[in-house]
C-alpha cells in the first residue's frame, strides 16, 4: 500500500475553504438541497434533493433557520432584502432547477470573522440566494452593477449592523452605504467585485453626481436665510463633497442640517450671525425628527458635529452649543 500513499497528492485548498464548503454543504442539506461545488471553489450549485422544505435532518446549531426565509430585518437596516442578486443564478435543471451561488465574496468575509460567526454567515448567504434566484441582475457582478451603484446616509444607530453593509463613516454619527439601485449591497457581494469597498463606494458617489441632480431653494428659518437643497434619492448628503456646484462656499465652510436622506440645509460661514443658524437650524432638524436632529459643520471636506443640546430649564429652552475647537477658533476670529 506504500505506493499508493506515494501517489496521492495533498489537498492544495486552505483548510479554512474546506472547513466552509462542510458548512455550507450541511447547511444546504439541512434545507433539503444537495449542493455540487465547482472545481475552483468560486461556486456551488444547490439542487432540491426532492424533500418538501422544513422537512430536513435539522441544521447544526440553528445556522440553517434562515433559508425558507430571509431573516425579518432583510428589508430593515442593516440587513437589507429587495430585489437585485448575490451572486445567484437561476437555471433550468432536472425539476424544479438549480441556483448557482457565488462563494467568492462569502470566503473573503468568512476570512475576517470569526469561525463563531460562519454559521450564521452561511445561512444568511444560502437564504438571500434562495430567495433572489432568478432576479435579472446579479449583484456579484460589477459590470452589471457599476451604473446602478449609489449611496444613501443613515443615521449609525439605525443601522442593525454595521459588518453586514458596505459603507463609510461620515462621522460619528451618520455613515454613507453602498446601494444597487434601492438596496443595500452585503460585503459578500462586494467581495466578488475586483475593486475594494471603497473604490466601489467612489464609482456610487461619481454616478450621484452626472446621474442625480439637486434642486436649490433659498428658504427662511425664523428669519434666518438658508439654502434648502433637495434630490430625487436618498443620496443628498453625498452632494456635500461638490456643493460648490449648488451654492457659494466659502473658506470657512458651511452649517448643514441633513432632517431627511433626500434633504440638505446650508448656511455660510461668512460672519457671526452663524451662531444664530446653529440655534435656528438645531431647531427646525429637531422638529423634522428624521436622519438626523444635530448640526454640522462642511469644512475642507470634512463633516464634523457642532453639538448642540436643547435644555428646559427654568420653565425656559436653552440651546447649549459645544463646538469642536477648530470651528470655536473660526467663530472667535469672526467675531473679533
Amino acid at each position: 500500500m506504500a505506493w499508493l500513499r506515494r501517489d496521492r497528492k495533498p489537498s492544495q485548498r486552505a483548510a479554512e475553504d474546506i472547513d466552509l464548503d462542510s458548512l455550507l454543504a450541511l447547511v444546504a442539506e439541512s434545507r433539503g438541497y444537495t449542493c455540487v461545488f465547482a472545481v475552483d471553489g468560486h461556486s456551488l450549485t444547490l439542487r432540491r434533493d426532492g424533500r418538501p422544505d422544513g422537512q430536513a435532518d435539522g441544521p447544526a446549531d440553528g445556522a440553517a433557520d434562515g433559508l425558507a426565509q430571509e431573516r425579518s430585518s432583510d428589508g430593515g437596516h442593516g440587513e437589507y432584502g429587495g430585489s437585485g442578486g448575490h451572486g445567484a443564478s437561476w437555471r433550468a435543471g432536472e425539476g424544479a432547477g438549480e441556483i448557482v451561488v457565488r462563494l467568492t465574496g462569502l470566503r473573503r468575509v468568512a476570512g475576517r470573522r470569526t469561525r463563531e460567526d460562519w454559521p450564521m454567515l452561511v445561512s444568511e448567504h444560502l437564504a438571500h440566494a434562495v430567495a433572489v434566484a432568478g432576479d435579472p441582475i446579479d449583484v456579484c457582478d460589477l459590470n452589471q452593477v457599476r451604473p446602478l451603484l449609489r449611496t444613501r446616509v443613515e443615521a449609525v444607530d439605525e443601522v442593525a449592523d454595521l459588518t453586514r453593509v458596505v459603507g463609510r463613516h461620515l462621522n460619528g454619527d451618520l455613515v454613507e452605504l453602498l446601494t444597487v439601485g434601492s438596496r443595500v449591497v452585503r460585503p459578500e457581494e462586494a467581495g466578488c467585485w475586483p475593486v475594494p469597498p471603497g473604490q466601489a463606494l467612489e464609482l456610487a458617489a461619481s454616478n450621484v453626481r452626472r446621474e442625480e441632480r439637486l434642486s436649490v431653494e433659498a428658504i427662511q428659518l425664523s428669519g434666518t436665510p438658508v439654502s434648502r437643497l433637495t434630490g430625487q434619492g436618498p443620496s443628498t448628503a453625498t452632494h456635500l463633497r461638490w456643493l460648490g456646484d449648488y451654492v457659494p462656499v466659502p473658506a470657512d465652510g458651511v452649517l448643514a442640517v441633513l432632517p431627511d436622506p433626500y434633504t440638505l440645509l446650508v448656511y455660510p460661514v461668512t460672519g457671526i450671525g452663524a451662531v444664530r443658524a446653529i440655534e435656528r437650524l438645531r431647531v427646525h432638524a429637531a422638529r423634522t425628527g428624521g436622519l438626523s436632529a444635530q448640526v454640522y459643520w462642511w469644512h475642507e471636506g470634512r463633516l464634523r458635529l457642532i453639538k448642540a443640546d436643547i435644555v428646559l430649564h427654568g420653565g425656559q429652552t436653552r440651546l447649549v452649543v459645544a463646538p469642536p475647537p477648530e470651528f470655536a477658533r473660526v467663530l472667535a476670529r469672526l467675531a473679533a
